[in-house]
């Protein structure tokens, strides 16, 4: 099969599970089964630390390193994992600049020896031609760096261009990219670049520029002349750059290994817009790339796009390594250099893999997964004594006459709901309980209180009141059913009442319902309330005798006119039910709502008339009259 390397805009790293194959496993590992990859790299992943779960980390056989937003919560992210079996990095860090620093550290990257840094970093004469400074560009996840034998590993997410007042980031991102990725290959090292570049090199790899271009509307030198293309194209040996080259970009430095191996495919794209369900047209984009320094560009043998698997707006691209690849002159088998030295010799493996070879930015040594104990050493742990000492336990028990220990007592404390509650039974040795209070029932005098207590007793201590509305007849009463109601509340009065007696208090306050209830009953006539009459109800219109029916038929319908939805529309090409979407530009249609075709857009990306896709349809919710 060979070695592979994965990369995938994820869209949030919990949505692939939404695909087939895997879906009801939700554990990574069966998700890199299907995938056949030895290093995959997830992009966007939204997500932050404190929702980090074990399946994401712990993944049996799998090391992994995030790089996690410190602004902008569950936004962006990147993370790698390494399959164990077949690889392990020698360095790793975080960000493009290397001014973050390791975890448990307080020295940067680029601060480091120069045996633990991976080096490349932007001079200080790169970081001042940007308008932002070097730590907001690595302040949003958007970058995982490995180094291995063979090559440097960046995982990258790019900043898109949706909106005008991030270019200056996006551009001072792009430049930074541009720099390590050139500094680094000045270093000798051999560099591997992947990831969400958010960039269409060319008019092939975009749905809209190659039907611009078709209608005349756009050429495709102006499709590339756009800054960030421009910059792009010139990483790229097959990248097209108009006019001269920039300053110290004279010359390409990178592979684009998935259309080497697809030089003239059309419609290869890699990402298409969910709102418009773009994906069934293939309506989309190519923007995520697998590219390669020029030195290691003979070093695979397959790429490609995997279109068919879902769960995202994007879909992976892959490159396969051959299992023998030319190093300095000679042929190295492709896991030799994939680990660290010693591990792998002629492709066999010499040293088992260990905890030991794990780096400072893996995810397993992040403190809530390190050291993680199984369950059963969790219940081994012999219980702590929490028995009272004797001394604590003559202080905390009620010293008793013996002429009163055979006696009958009552012990009165508060329930858990909050209501007074009493027992009587006789005490013997030893039974005496530290929490409650103990009084003899002769001792009235004792337990009954004061005005003032009693009242500040039923403020916080109140009888059961009547039972609340649970639906919308029972706000409807008939004077029966309120009749009986108070009934039951005097009764429940005269019980609470008794039990306060018998409790030593003499006067616990019940709230009674309103002496005029019928009040409540002058505007309507609930005829339904008895067991004998229908169970309906009828609101009474102003002026009617209370005990006057109205037919519930017409009350139905009326209720039933009134909350029921009203149909949705259909479309004028398929007649089929139309789908409601929200304006979201900016402008004085932001916020409402409309109906449009569901059919998805073909692959011109325009509304057509008499074909299988997407139909002209348009009708503001406010105007449909079904």
């Amino acid at each position: 099969m060979g070695f592979r390397i994965t990369t995938w805009n994820v869209n949030g790293i919990r949505n692939p599970f939404s695909y087939e194959p895997w879906r009801g496993k939700r554990t990574f590992e069966a998700m890199f089964e299907i995938l056949e990859a030895d290093i995959i790299v997830f992009q966007e992943t939204k997500i932050q630390r404190k929702d980090l779960r074990d399946d994401m980390v712990l993944v049996p056989g799998w090391d992994c390193h995030f790089s996690l937003p410190r602004v902008k919560k569950g936004y962006s992210g990147v993370v790698i994992y390494t399959r164990n079996a077949t690889c392990a990095p020698i360095r790793a860090e975080e960000g493009l600049t290397g001014v973050l620093c390791p975890p448990n550290s307080s020295v940067s990257f680029r601060d480091l020896p120069n045996d633990q840094q991976i080096g490349g970093y932007p001079t200080m004469e790169q970081l001042s031609q940007l308008e932002l400074d070097a730590a907001t560009l690595d302040s949003e996840g958007r970058c995982v760096i490995l180094e291995f034998p063979a090559f440097v590993l960046l995982g990258i997410y790019c900043p898109a261009n949706r909106d005008e007042n991030r270019d200056c980031f996006r551009h001072g991102f792009l430049d930074i990219m541009d720099a390590r990725i050139r500094n680094l290959i000045a270093m000798g090292k051999r560099v591997f670049v992947t990831g969400d570049l958010n960039i269409s090199k060319g008019g092939i790899d975009a749905a809209h520029a190659s039907e611009a271009i078709r209608k005349g509307t756009m050429t495709e030198d102006e499709f590339i002349s756009g800054p960030a293309r421009r910059l792009f194209n010139q990483i790229l040996c097959d990248g097209r750059v108009l006019g001269e080259r920039d300053e110290g970009r004279e010359k390409s430095v990178l592979h684009d290994i998935c259309r080497f191996f697809h030089p003239g495919r059309k419609g290869m794209y890699t990402c298409w817009e969910q709102r418009i369900n773009a994906r069934p047209g293939n309506y989309g984009s190519r923007i995520d790339y697998v590219l390669c320094s020029l030195d290691m560009q003979n070093w695979f043998s397959d790429s490609n796009i995997q279109e068919g698997l879902m769960g995202s707006d994007h879909c992976p691209v892959y490159a396969v390594f051959k299992d023998s690849v030319s190093l300095s002159g000679q042929q190295v088998n492709i896991l030799d250099i994939m680990n660290p030295p010693g591990m792998f010799e002629n492709g066999e493996r010499r040293q088992e893999y260990t905890a030991k070879l794990l780096l400072p930015t893996s995810g397993r040594l992040i403190p809530e997964f390190d050291k993680r104990r199984s369950i059963k050493d969790m219940f081994s742990r012999k219980p702590t004594n929490t028995s009272l000492s004797s001394s604590t336990a003559s202080k905390l028990t009620p010293s008793v006459s013996s002429q009163d220990k055979d006696q009958s007592i009552v012990v009165v404390g508060t329930s858990a709901s909050g209501a007074f509650s009493s027992s009587s039974r006789p005490i013997t040795d030893g039974s005496l309980a530290a929490k409650s209070t103990v009084r003899k029932r002769s001792e009235k005098s004792d337990l009954t209180p004061s005005v003032k207590r009693s009242k500040s007793m039923a403020s916080q201590t109140t009888a059961p009141s009547t039972p609340g509305q649970k639906s919308l007849k029972g706000f409807f009463k008939t004077k029966a059913a309120v009749t009986d109601q108070k009934n039951d509340t005097d009764v429940q009065g005269s019980a609470l009442q008794a039990i306060g007696r018998s409790s030593g208090f003499h006067s616990i306050p019940v709230i009674s319902q309103p002496e005029n209830k019928e009040d409540l009953h002058s505007a309507i006539s609930i005829p339904g309330d008895s067991p004998d009459e229908p169970d309906t109800f009828v609101p009474a219109k102003a002026g009617q005798d209370s005990e006057s029916i109205i037919d519930p038929i017409i009350s139905k319908e009326d209720w039933s006119r009134l909350f029921t939805k009203r149909p949705v529309p259909k479309c004028d090409g398929h007649q089929e039910p139309c789908i409601s979407l929200t304006t979201k530009k900016p402008g004085v249609n932001c916020g409402r709502s409309f109906w449009i075709c569901p059919r998805p857009l073909g692959p011109s990306g325009n509304k057509e008339k008499g074909t299988q896709w997407r139909c002209p349809t348009f009708i503001w919710a406010s105007d449909w009259n079904s």
